[in-house]
């Protein structure tokens, strides 16, 4: 039976590499029914809108879908593509896997460790007071008021963000990474925090997460402080497994472990909440690059094939995630950032990538 399933092409060169991603999807094995929903900036102008309501519509629908990059206006404009799906989805668990393929230009050569995310609470919120105003006068007489050591001249033109971090939301993410741990083999769950300094916040889900733990015992569970953590996974990531972090912990560390594995390039992600989960690359849309069928594919590709585990079509995933790492091994079929010189005249453009993983499966199977 096939799976519907949401595709949202993107913009940029989002469309580029979501049809080659399309493509090898079609090739694994697994049999999709395509629902094509357009968001980003190229349906703006057509719609009002950079997320028109029948993509919200079709998510809901088919409950799973897979996007290519969308562009965020800097500084004006429609806040986030991205943060509006997940916040109006509530896709709660941002799962982030960085792994090495042999043949990628790195540091390492034997990480495998998924970050997961908090999407939702923190200083992401988006809970904030510009300065100068009186609301923003307001909170800072109470936090002078409440610490009688804060420096006095916090009164002059001050910004202000409030980081919420809840019980409920800290169970549920917490949750997620020992569900996902046990679902996919994994030994150990590190809950990572700051609550040595906000006591508190992070404080708050440094004992949720340890109360969660307790509840799951068949799976290893140790805590560690921020900053430490950013040591450890440069110094011996080989000692951690699945991540868990706040919402701006996870977004910066996750970056990190991709710069460990190889960059972006090979950075897959998914936003999973209880109804939904949206499948995407971490990188961006490289609007320069728009039509050139030069940029690399893999990330996304790799986004395709965390969804096929989601959808639970695992010879699929297996045989898709086996092309995929024979084809960067050999270094062939890849396209110009994936080369040791990226000057290197054999380098091979979006489509290209998508034609050898299809013939390389099509070869196995």
């Amino acid at each position: 039976m096939a799976h519907r399933v949401t595709f949202i092409p993107g913009d940029g060169t989002g469309p580029e590499i979501a049809e080659a991603t399309k493509r090898v999807l079609d090739a694994s094995g697994a049999e999709f029914d395509w629902d094509v929903q357009e968001a980003g900036v190229d349906i703006l102008e057509e719609a009002g809108t950079p997320l028109p309501d029948s993509v919200l519509e079709s998510l809901r629908s088919t409950g799973c879908g897979i996007k290519g990059p969308i562009t965020t206006p800097v500084g004006h404009g429609f806040r986030s593509v991205n943060v509006a799906l997940r916040k109006m989805l509530d896709l709660y668990a941002c799962v982030r896997p960085c792994k090495s393929y042999e043949g990628v230009r790195s540091l390492y050569d034997d990480i495998d460790v998924v970050f997961i995310r908090e999407n939702t609470e923190d200083l992401y919120a988006g809970v904030e007071f510009e300065k100068d105003t009186p609301e923003t006068a307001a909170l800072i007489e109470k936090i002078v008021e409440l610490d009688p050591d804060a420096r006095k001249d916090i009164k002059e033109h001050a910004g202000i963000s409030i980081k919420p971090i809840s019980v409920p939301g800290t169970e549920r993410i917490v949750q997620f990474a020992f569900d996902y741990a046990r679902q996919y083999g994994r030994k150990k769950v590190t809950a990572v925090h700051k609550a040595n300094i906000m006591k508190y916040t992070d404080g708050l889900y440094l004992q949720v997460a340890s109360e969660v733990a307790e509840r799951n015992p068949d799976i290893e569970f140790e805590e560690r402080i921020v900053d430490n953590m950013c040591m450890q996974l440069i110094q011996k990531p080989e000692l951690y497994d699945v991540i868990v972090l706040p919402n701006l912990y996870g977004d910066i560390l996750s970056d990190l472990g991709a710069g460990l594995v190889g960059g972006l390039g090979v950075a897959p992600g998914a936003n999973i909440g209880d109804g939904a989960a949206l499948f995407e690359p971490t990188h961006g849309s490289a609007p320069k690059y728009t039509g050139q069928n030069k940029v690399n594919p893999m990330a996304m590709m790799l986004s395709g094939v965390m969804m096929l585990q989601h959808l639970e079509e695992w010879d699929a995933a297996k045989r898709m995630e086996g092309a995929i790492a024979d084809v960067i091994r050999e270094g062939k079929s890849v396209t110009y950032d994936m080369k040791p010189n990226r000057d290197d005249p054999t380098a091979v453009g979006t489509s290209e990538v998508a034609d050898a993983l299809i013939e390389k499966m099509r070869v196995a199977a």
